[in-house]
């Protein structure tokens, strides 16, 4: 047996000392400070000192679950404790995030009047529009409820106000140009291409959604190397094919705010996609293909 000193990430206060085998895995040892400091296990994090960031307390959590213990534990025998606050679902706060868009883009499409004091038929690139954004959303939620499947049960519940706040803030910021009576449409042949790349980013991104749903048995954290298709160029084209996506929205609406959200959401989706390459990287060392870019096929 092998006594785990578990400390406060923040204060460096010992939370308590706790007895665990070769055999205990991460989750076990959740549950025994679960049942000392009564908090829940989704609320506790459990980390060791980084060892690659230069960054002064830089700390990395901990795998899986069901990680054993013993993988994680230096020589000093010490964990760092964080409690992640308050926790909600991750498909409720993403059914949120998405639902509010279909609400508040049509607003703008339908009140015209009362948001502008004037009214003025739509031209067939607002309609267009009003159709790729709603069905966007649309596709989330079902994605959200039918298709993924979560690593982690939970986030923190402030994630809930910050990620409605951007989806519905922008929803809002495109929606009132694309709608607005001033509106100037663009050559038909320039919504025409837009929608198709719109319709070519959607399709392929369902797809990569279902390839990473075929990768985890339902219940399971297993991960696995993703294969097939775009997989094959890059480690996250599910966010390359969303990106070409919104270009496509963009190009048929030729609004500014339409860029801006579309230039917002790819310098996120980049961020998320380096750290997934790295992670990919990381885990599966040598059997993870080299040749394979980040988000930009034989690019980046």
């Amino acid at each position: 047996m092998v006594e785990i000193k578990v400390v406060s990430q923040r204060s460096k206060k010992e939370v308590g000392s706790f007895a665990t085998s070769s055999t205990t895995t991460v989750g076990e040892l959740k549950k025994q400070i679960s049942s000392k400091t009564k908090l829940g296990t989704e609320r506790i994090r459990l980390a060791v000192p980084s060892k690659t960031s230069k960054l002064p307390n830089a700390f990395e959590a901990l795998g899986k679950d069901s990680d054993l213990v013993s993988k994680h534990v230096g020589s000093d025998s010490t964990l760092y404790f964080k409690d992640l606050g308050p926790q909600i679902s991750w498909s409720l706060v993403f059914i949120c995030e998405y639902a509010g868009p279909l609400f508040v883009y049509p607003i703008f499409y339908f009140l015209s009047s009362l948001i502008y004091g004037t009214e003025t038929p739509k031209s067939f690139a607002q309609k267009v529009a009003l159709v790729c954004y709603s069905l966007h959303y649309i596709k989330r939620i079902y994605e959200t409820i039918f298709v993924h499947r979560f690593s982690h049960g939970t986030m923190p519940i402030f994630n809930l106000f910050k990620n409605c706040s951007y989806y519905w803030g922008c929803t809002a910021m495109v929606s009132y140009f694309v709608n607005h009576p001033l509106y100037t449409e663009a050559p038909i042949e320039r919504v025409y291409l837009g929608l198709g790349l719109w319709i070519i980013g959607e399709v392929f991104n369902y797809i990569c959604h279902i390839q990473l749903r075929n990768l985890r048995p339902e219940g399971s954290t297993e991960r696995k190397i993703p294969r097939g298709l775009l997989f094959e160029l890059v480690s996250c084209p599910n966010y390359t094919v969303e990106i070409l996506s919104w270009v496509g929205f963009s190009i048929l609406t030729q609004t500014l705010t339409s860029w801006i959200f579309t230039l917002m959401g790819a310098a996120q989706m980049w961020v998320w996609a380096v750290g997934k390459h790295k992670r990919y990287r990381r885990e599966f060392g040598d059997k993870y293909p080299k040749s394979r870019k980040i988000l930009i096929p034989f690019l980046l």
